[in-house]
């Protein structure tokens, strides 16, 4: 697939988007950047983190927002879904995420970071020193960008961690604001990060006396991951994030149904375009006119 996006130049309407976290979630950053389409903002530089990484890679691929909605519509995301105890015991996971690293990869072509015309940056964690790994076409250009997909949305205790050189690498959502916001693009044009948030689900009644192993595993998983999307904003990075409130779906949810998902673009979508030009006052908002 050829790159598809008109080359953007540096102006006042020039940013370099985080899409941080999401987990199945995805469909919200799909909608973020139609929104930052419709306002005319322009971007050459992206960075993706977890959920948010596969969507910046797509993009930074040459898929446009549509491509990318249809495909988010109709992959049924529990195909990624294992769930192995032995694995969760020897390797931190209960998938592989080899399936999903063979589908991303089909996706993209097979595409390097030096195949990019966009400057794609992926972060994943090092569980081993809890710092950042930061993965694009100067660190990596002969890497595979499947990859670093992969590394950066490990999450964790449903997808195995991985090793690469002298990291272990998990979800790249689990690092701190502060490796997130930097002068990505080396002319200080602004970074703003679009940061998905879980409300806390109303809890289940269980009903039998002791909980099933699986069970168990999956409320953890599920609990952990939403109060990792809940975790505050720092002062100093309110200006420049926006929090897209996904109310209580799940960033664990393999089973979201196209209606859900259609929620969730429209959520990524209107979030955007109702507190981006709030927010970020350096940032020059024009909409494009709808044809009708």
């Amino acid at each position: 697939m050829q790159l598809v996006h008109p080359p953007a130049t540096p102006t006042s309407n020039a940013i370099v988007p985080i899409f941080s976290g999401g987990g199945t979630r995805l469909s919200a950053h799909i909608g973020i950047i139609s929104a930052l389409q419709d306002m005319n903002i322009s971007f050459k530089t992206l960075v993706g983190v977890s959920g948010g990484s596969i969507v910046a890679s797509l993009y930074a691929k040459g898929f446009r927002v549509e491509q990318m909605r249809e495909l988010a519509l109709h992959t049924d995301f529990r195909q990624f879904m294992q769930f192995s105890l032995f694995r969760l015991l020897r390797e931190g996971g209960l998938s592989s995420g080899d399936v999903f690293e063979r589908w991303i990869d089909t996706q993209l072509e097979g595409a390097t970071f030096s195949d990019l015309q966009l400057n794609l940056n992926i972060l994943a964690t090092d569980v081993n020193g809890g710092g950042p790994v930061l993965f694009n076409k100067v660190q990596t250009p002969h890497m595979k960008v499947s990859q670093a997909v992969r590394y950066s949305m490990s999450i964790p205790l449903i997808f195995s961690f991985k090793p690469f050189k002298e990291y272990l690498l998990v979800d790249g959502a689990v690092l701190s604001e502060d490796a997130l916001f930097d002068n990505w693009q080396g002319d200080g044009t602004p970074s703003v990060c679009f940061r998905l948030q879980s409300a806390m689900q109303k809890p289940k009644v269980i009903k039998q006396k002791f909980l099933k192993l699986p069970q168990y595993v999956s409320m953890l998983i599920r609990t952990f991951m939403i109060a990792l999307s809940r975790e505050y904003v720092h002062a100093k990075y309110w200006h420049n994030t926006v929090v897209v409130n996904t109310g209580d779906i799940s960033p664990i949810d393999f089973s979201l149904s196209s209606d859900i998902k259609n929620t969730l673009f429209d959520l990524g979508y209107s979030t955007t375009k109702n507190f981006l030009p709030k927010k970020c006052a350096f940032v020059k908002i024009t909409n494009t006119p709808k044809v009708s």
